[in-house]
């Protein structure tokens, strides 16, 4: 199709459209602000920029991909006799999973920019037991021979924060920061949305809070602190939303947050939830400038949550921006049932922070490790010195999270090639110690700006202990992630070897989605 017939076929299009907004109390829609609709009429702002928007993202059947990752540079081995320290943030982002999990469904292609393996660990629950009363988490460690390379174990650090009953979650002040602009209007975007959200709305608790931003060229406030007495208005005003315009949600990050400052819960759950495919065309687009936005507003004590929909121009790079700077966690949502998921089924760590700016930092003993390489967590490194510095943001851990970490190991002895230096004047470990290593965790409880620390040594006795099939499934996820990647580490790595590992794991949707890899590399390969 042509581009000069665009504004013919939106004409016949929107001739079509007979959408109506059900009238509501006037407290939760600012009439003035809203876009306004009548039968027979299309939207308002349905105009040419919304066609331009739907030229440049294909919705008229023109096919133009602008999805957009970041790069990521993989950590290779180092040697603990020059970098013991191995510190960097606890991430509980599980968007690569789903992300990965929509690719290969619709039998296309992983970008390798797609593929975060930590976020495909995260994904997944292990069986991690709950923590100590009076901790914030437990902390579990497992040691057994590395499956892809014969020179090295690997160590999987689960860490666990207490489950919660949602019935007994404080009270939400909830503001649904959503996307309208042209970009959304298929049937993976803002329609996905506005089911999901409708979730949220029917299991609304007495005390809770909703409010409901839009954006698109402008962002109207469309909804401010309903309560569960206005439950079907608010479920009429979100069925009647429709994509379109241009895309300015710096403008709507500025209003979802004012909503929650406005109705904030002393003690209770504040957060702003963004959904969007981060296509950002107007006011503030730039990552740079998108974190330092969110930096500002974290302050303000209401957290962030990011949810990711559709397909062909989704800005990943910029999504996880906005989360990660903005105390918050990213997902991607493929379906109703992810939704669901997120939403509902695992609200507590979505929604119920416990523990913020959760550090790691890990000491390898020169005695016992020639090599380590931490997998994962590249855009989450930190510097040795931020460990102590309680002004350093890091990852937030909610109601019932599990943080899992892999390192792979080259013990002393081991053929493993790591890179090392002859130092004239290194100090040589005298302390005749054989621990693998100690791991510190930092974290702020709710309600505080100062650290409490937590150490564990990790004793050599390690390597004698039989590993469990979590064990064994975490290796099956990493290996998928390195094949989808094509590190350079991924050593034996096949899409055989990890069905193998994963054959005694009850998930069987991860291994339906790895034998559909395995057959779209082969076609690919014919």
């Amino acid at each position: 199709m042509k581009k000069k017939h665009i504004f013919t076929v939106l004409s016949v299009i929107m001739s079509l459209s007979l959408t109506a907004c059900s009238a509501s109390p006037s407290k939760l829609l600012n009439d003035a602000a809203a876009p306004q609709y009548s039968m027979g009429a299309a939207p308002q702002y349905a105009t040419a920029d919304y066609a331009e928007s739907l030229y440049s993202q294909g919705e008229l059947g023109i096919e133009h991909n602008t999805e957009e990752y970041s790069a990521i540079s993989e950590s290779g081995f180092k040697s603990p006799r020059t970098e013991p320290l191995s510190t960097f943030s606890a991430d509980v982002d599980t968007a690569s999973y789903t992300n990965i999990r929509r690719f290969i469904n619709n039998g296309e292609s992983v970008p390798q920019g797609a593929v975060r393996i930590e976020e495909m660990l995260n994904y997944f629950s292990y069986d991690y037991p709950e923590p100590e009363s009076g901790k914030a988490f437990s902390t579990s460690v497992e040691i057994g021979d590395c499956p892809w390379n014969k020179n090295t174990k690997l160590m999987k650090i689960g860490l666990q924060t207490a489950k919660i009953d949602t019935s007994k979650m404080p009270p939400s002040n909830l503001v649904f920061l959503i996307d309208s602009s042209g970009s959304m209007y298929s049937a993976d975007k803002l329609p996905l949305i506005k089911k999901a959200f409708s979730l949220v709305i029917e299991n609304m608790n007495e005390n809770d809070r909703i409010s409901v931003v839009t954006y698109a060229s402008s962002n109207d406030t469309l909804i401010d602190g309903g309560t569960i007495q206005d439950k079907d208005a608010i479920l009429d005003i979100l069925s009647s939303l429709e994509a379109a315009g241009s895309t300015n949600c710096s403008g709507g990050i500025e209003a979802a947050y004012q909503l929650a400052e406005k109705n904030y819960i002393e003690g209770g759950i504040n957060r702003v939830i963004l959904a969007t495919d981060g296509d950002l065309n107007v006011g503030i687009t730039s990552e740079s400038e998108l974190k330092k936005l969110v930096e500002k507003k974290r302050k303000s004590g209401v957290f962030l949550s990011v949810l990711g929909v559709g397909t062909g121009n989704i800005k990943d790079n910029k999504m996880e921006t906005l989360a990660d700077n903005g105390n918050g966690n990213y997902s991607y949502i493929d379906s109703v049932n992810e939704a669901k998921r997120v939403l509902i089924e695992e609200k507590g760590a979505t929604f119920f922070t416990v523990a913020k700016d959760v550090k790691f930092q890990v000491e390898f003993n020169p005695n016992t490790v020639k090599g380590y390489r931490l997998i994962g967590y590249e855009n989450r490194a930190l510097e040795n010195s931020d460990f102590t510095n309680d002004s350093k943001d890091a990852g937030e851990l909610g109601a019932g999270h599990s943080v899992t970490v892999l390192y792979e190991l080259a013990l002393t002895g081991s053929e493993q090639e790591v890179e090392e230096y002859d130092l004239e004047f290194a100090a040589p470990s005298d302390t005749g110690s054989t621990d693998i290593c100690k791991i510190s965790t930092r974290y702020k409880p709710i309600g505080s700006e100062t650290s409490i620390q937590e150490d564990t040594s990790v004793p050599a006795e390690k390597l004698n202990e039989a590993v469990s099939n979590d064990f064994y499934f975490a290796c099956a996820v990493t290996e998928f992630g390195m094949i989808l990647r094509d590190s350079e580490y991924k050593g034996t790595s096949t899409y055989d070897s990890v069905l193998e590992l994963a054959a005694n794991s009850d998930n069987a949707e991860f291994r339906e989605l790895v034998e559909k890899a395995k057959t779209l590399k082969t076609a690919n390969s014919d």
